[in-house]
């Protein structure tokens, strides 16, 4: 099977692989669309290794996947189904067919698009944090971040009733793009005091909770500095290095609940897409509306590079892995 590979830093090559086999309580699925992601960048696609270090393992560099069922040894699943499939660790969707299993896929309706279906993934872990604040009901939210993943949790927050969701982030065309997924007001740190118009949004009381969608130490220590006293610090962007300094006074002297979430290491990585495929499905929300960007397995390299490099306005770009 065609199967795309990094070769050098930042340089994509495609190679022919063995089609994996399904064993028992596995499928396997012929990939269709495959939506790239911050965290690919970051830790696959951004970093430049020792040269050594390359080729990296083929297919490796993206995990937002949607295709179909063509071989089922499983009786939850059948052929012809359409599901979202989480690879296993240490492997990627950059290929025609990959392995999944229960537990790691998420059925899909049978009609509508796939590029539209596989947007499901990133707000399906960002509804899993979501859950883990309470009902932020009639409540000031802060994100730090405006990416995909900061701007899903625009979508689902606005949607959960907040009273304001105040975003920030340095690029105007995602703030733009904030107001289409439902944040009420928004903060340009470059040209804004952040703690000044939050402290007038909020009427000096400060925001209930701040959500940390970024992944940098600033914007982490932002998240401290701007939340009120006693509120809670939900922290959802991935930092790039394990160490990271922290503004302990803060802490102290806020005394916030924080709370980390990764819903890829809750032990159960899946329900919550799930569920957020259901409430596209009725209509609740629509996390299509991130895509700015549909290309095809062919444009690989531009892709990430575009993404890396934040050209066009991108938010999300979708590649057809048949074209």
């Amino acid at each position: 099977m065609k199967a795309a590979q990094l070769v050098a830093p930042k340089r994509w090559e495609f190679t022919e692989v063995d089609t994996p086999a399904p064993a028992d309580g596995q499928v396997l699925v012929k990939m269709e669309r495959v939506s790239v992601c911050g965290s690919d960048i970051r830790h696959t696609y951004g970093p430049v290794l020792d040269e050594s270090e390359y080729p990296l393992a083929p297919c490796r560099g993206a995990h937002e996947l949607a295709g179909v069922i063509v071989e089922s040894k499983t009786d939850e699943f059948r052929e012809g189904q359409r599901v979202i499939a989480i690879p296993y660790s240490g492997t990627g969707g950059l290929c025609e067919y990959v392995v999944s299993q229960p537990g790691r896929m998420a059925l899909l309706p049978e009609s509508g698009g796939l590029d539209e279906w596989v947007m499901c993934q990133p707000p399906g872990t960002v509804l899993y944090s979501c859950r883990q604040m309470g009902s932020p009901l009639q409540q000031s939210i802060l994100i730090f971040g405006q990416g995909s993943i900061g701007l899903s949790f625009t979508m689902i927050l606005s949607r959960m009733g907040a009273r304001h969701v105040i975003v920030v982030d340095p690029l105007d065309y995602r703030l733009e793009k904030s107001k289409q997924m439902g944040s009420t007001h928004r903060i340009n740190p470059d040209r804004q005091d952040v703690a000044e118009a939050v402290m007038e949004i909020t009427k000096g009381r400060g925001p209930d909770v701040c959500v940390e969608a970024a992944g940098y130490p600033d914007s982490l220590n932002e998240c401290f500095r701007q939340v009120r006293q006693f509120g809670q610090v939900i922290v959802f962007g991935v930092q790039t290095d394990h160490m990271v300094p922290v503004e302990h006074n803060l802490w102290m002297d806020k005394q916030p609940r924080i709370i980390p979430t990764t819903g890829a290491r809750s032990g159960d990585p899946i329900s919550q897409i799930q569920d957020m495929v259901d409430l596209r499905a009725r209509g609740w929300a629509d996390p299509a509306e991130l895509i700015t960007h549909r290309v095809g397995f062919s444009d690989i390299q531009s892709a990430y590079d575009m993404y890396e490099q934040r050209q066009d306005g991108i938010i999300k770009v979708v590649m057809d892995i048949n074209a």
